[in-house]
């Protein structure tokens, strides 16, 4: 190809951009002299109409043109864009996949619904945790004594584990400080306490912080009012605020009796009522059982709007009992006192852990009393509810937390033979996909 045929186009480019520049000195010319004019006739104001409308259709002709310059140059081989078509076309079917993934509704709080989160956003984009804002101890409590917000603390976890960060991010926003004032406090709650500051109420924090850093689905708070807890000891005693619950029932060695909060008719958000009533499937847990998961189910209308949802409801038991709150509970013991609080049909499946063998190195949580939950099948049964086992364990520095990826693979196989009634060989083709967008995305 001559050189000629290359210098056509891109002189081209070049007189387009001029004409571009000549038309803006137009409209800059005529709108300096209007201001600076002070006594107008007709013949000016028709000569100043005249310069803008010729100035503006000089910039319109030479955009167009330019583009067209443009194009040329890049279909004769002189400006390359390097597309690599099936990375393209890979990447587009998988966020296809995560979009057409299953609708499903977490409900929670702790680290225990976080664990599950990360696990479960390799298999769908379409998450709504609903959120618990109970919390009154460690940083977020002390935020929520100082700046009279709600708790961040389980929302953040949340929000970090339905996050695409960098490792280096998530560190940063998970950093507690260590000396001064805000020993203690994360900076990920500071983050949202301050992300509160610029917002018109706290649903819109948490959406602005979830937009920031490309979450997955949607984080909700149950509630914006200032819920509180109350639990009620079987010795007939009133413990106030949900860290002080399982201290007072250890300390009386009184079992909890009742659980209540404060206000009694605390408003849900309606996103959260909305997003029940689309669900495939509404997971409960797993978490503290009555300081995480309970206390999402008795602000007004969150129980009720689960019972009638057509979704499949599923429990996550734990896998550990806690100190204070659930000891010496078996799996149906977990199951009865969700029902108590939110009835009958709040349950259709629980998936329980049966790996026996990796708790025993769990000592820790032997020198705290806890003991891993007995899964008491005929009990379970003869509540009507279905059972799904699975090896759930991961130990990390010698204590006792949920796989989030096994848990994640077991819950979606669970709700789309289930709910959505996928036939085996779909069921494998979606899974062996979302394990492909899993480990890209660990890769990168």
């Amino acid at each position: 190809m001559k050189m000629i045929d290359w210098l056509k186009p891109g002189i081209k480019v070049k007189r387009w951009i001029s004409y571009a520049i000549l038309g803006i000195l137009m409209i800059a010319f005529g709108l300096n002299e209007l201001v600076t004019k002070r006594v107008y006739n007709a013949y000016y104001l028709i000569f100043f109409i005249f310069l803008n409308v010729t100035g503006i259709l000089v910039i319109y002709v030479s955009v167009t043109e330019g583009i067209k310059s443009v194009i040329a140059l890049i279909n004769k081989g002189y400006i390359k864009i390097s597309i690599d078509n099936k990375k393209m076309e890979n990447l587009i079917y998988e966020k296809r996949l995560l979009i057409k993934g299953p609708k499903i509704v977490v409900i929670g709080g702790g680290t225990g619904l976080s664990t599950m989160l990360r696990g479960l956003k390799y298999y769908t984009s379409n998450i709504t945790a609903i959120v618990t804002v109970a919390d009154d101890g460690g940083g977020s409590g002390a935020l929520r004594e100082d700046l009279g917000i709600l708790p961040p603390g389980d929302i953040r976890n949340c929000i970090l584990a339905l996050a695409d960060t960098e490792p280096l991010m998530d560190e940063l926003l998970q950093y507690r400080f260590t000396d001064g004032r805000l020993k203690n406090q994360s900076f990920g709650n500071l983050f949202l306490a301050a992300m509160n500051g610029v917002s018109d109420n706290f649903e819109s924090a948490v959406q602005k912080m979830s937009s920031v850093l490309a979450v997955t689905g949607k984080v909700l708070p149950v509630t914006l009012e200032n819920m509180h807890l109350k639990a009620e000891l079987e010795n007939g005693n009133i413990v106030e605020g949900e860290s002080d619950i399982p201290k007072e029932a250890l300390k009386q060695k009184s079992k909890i009796k009742k659980l209540m909060i404060t206000p009694e008719n605390a408003k849900p958000l309606e996103d959260a009522l909305q997003a029940i009533k689309e669900a495939d499937a509404i997971v409960m847990g797993p978490g503290s059982l009555y300081t995480s998961v309970i206390p999402n189910i008795l602000v007004k209308d969150i129980a009720s709007s689960v019972r009638k949802s057509n979704a499949i409801k599923i429990y996550i038991s734990n896998i550990m009992t806690q100190p204070g709150e659930t000891d010496n509970f078996a799996v149906s013991d977990h199951l009865k006192t969700l029902r108590k609080y939110g009835g009958r049909d709040i349950v259709d499946y629980v998936i329980a852990n049966v790996d026996k063998e990796s708790l025993e190195n769990a000592n820790q949580y032997e020198l705290d009393g806890a003991q891993p939950v007995e899964l008491d099948k005929e009990n379970i049964e003869k509540l009507g509810i279905n059972i799904v086992e699975a090896n759930l364990v991961k130990l990390k520095n010698g204590l006792v937390r949920h796989d989030s990826e096994n848990l994640a693979e077991i819950l979606i196989q669970t709700i789309m033979e289930k709910k959505l009634l996928f036939d085996r060989k779909k069921i494998l083709e979606y899974m062996y996909l979302s394990q492909r967008v899993k480990q890209k995305e660990k890769k990168n």
